[in-house]
């Protein structure tokens, strides 16, 4: 996919209903209040060491072109960590999702509020340990980030 169809992608996304379970969606999951897409996606068990940071930097690349074109639709990102939702729930707190389960692996993310549809619109990559799939994600929800 190039960058038009991640847009095409977050568009549909922001104008969907969310699922009334949680599961699997066309695009990635979903569940009450939110929806995760994977835009970009790849195992890379070839990919340790340099050749992981090398895989990485190709999706932050990614993420920093879609946040520039959403930047000229929202004007400019809130950067949120989500290292303190994930210490919390570790420590045994139940999150809200989906900011909870994103925690695990996706260490922070770029934040908007679509004025259009009032939902949160977010970018990150999935990146967080060696057997997890470099994923870049974008996640649509109506839950405010904790």
């Amino acid at each position: 996919m190039d960058i038009a169809d991640h847009l095409a992608v977050i568009d549909r996304l922001c104008a969907r209903g969310f699922p009334a379970e949680h599961g699997r969606t066309d695009v990635g999951s979903g569940g009450p209040g939110y929806l995760i897409a994977a835009l970009q996606s790849g195992d890379h068990p070839e990919a340790d060491g340099a050749g992981r940071e090398e895989a990485e930097a190709q999706y932050e690349a990614e993420r920093d072109a879609l946040v520039e074109r959403l930047t000229e639709r929202w004007g400019p990102p809130r950067y949120f960590s989500l290292y303190s939702v994930l210490e919390r729930t570790v420590g045994g707190e139940q999150g809200a999702e989906p900011w909870a389960g994103l925690s695990g692996h996706v260490p922070d993310v770029h934040l908007w509020r679509a004025p259009e549809t009032e939902r949160w619109v977010a970018l990150g990559v999935s990146r967080w340990g060696e057997e997890v799939p470099l994923q870049l994600l974008a996640v649509i929800t109506e839950t405010d980030p904790i």
